[in-house]
């Protein structure tokens, strides 16, 4: 079974236990530092100040943006492990090769396509973004913001 795979498995166990008992255990934190190491206590950082936002548009389109610690918003796609944060396209392993993720995810968001590269470092699985998009979902304190087609598209089309 490939990392990646034991992650999301544990993303999912957390989510339950936190269902089942309202809050998270020494257990899921340890297991969750286990896998995310480095990223995870910003990552919870970030989830408790509700910096991460979900961005929902009337077409069913969304995205995260995640306020960084310097207060610079960031964009992160649902199901991806994508970041628009420097961290994720700078990285001193941007690049190696990695069998566990393709190189190439395309997203059809109405008629445009949006190719995003993800890359495959191994310092971390994901970044500290990502990761608060996925905890601050499992936790119940993401912020929901409705737009308009027309905004999200440019918010779309704006990620580099």
């Amino acid at each position: 079974m490939a990392v990646d795979e034991v992650a999301d498995q544990l993303l999912e166990q957390v989510k339950q236990a936190y269902t089942a008992s309202g809050k998270l255990s020494d257990e899921s934190l340890s297991l969750l530092n286990f896998i995310y190491q480095g990223p995870l206590l910003t990552a919870l950082e970030l989830v408790e100040k509700r910096s991460v936002t979900r961005v929902i548009s009337p077409s069913g389109r969304e995205l995260f943006q995640v306020i960084g610690a310097s207060g610079t918003p960031y964009t992160c796609f649902p199901n991806l492990k994508y970041c628009s944060c420097p961290a994720f396209h700078f990285s001193d392993h941007s690049s190696n090769v990695c069998t566990n993720y393709n190189q190439q995810i395309t997203a059809v968001m109405s008629t445009h396509l949006l190719f995003v590269s993800v890359l495959c470092r191994g310092d971390h699985l994901m970044c500290k973004h990502v990761l608060a998009m996925k905890l601050s979902e499992i936790l119940g304190l993401t912020k929901i913001l409705h737009v308009s087609n027309d905004e999200i598209t440019n918010m779309i089309m704006s990620v580099e």
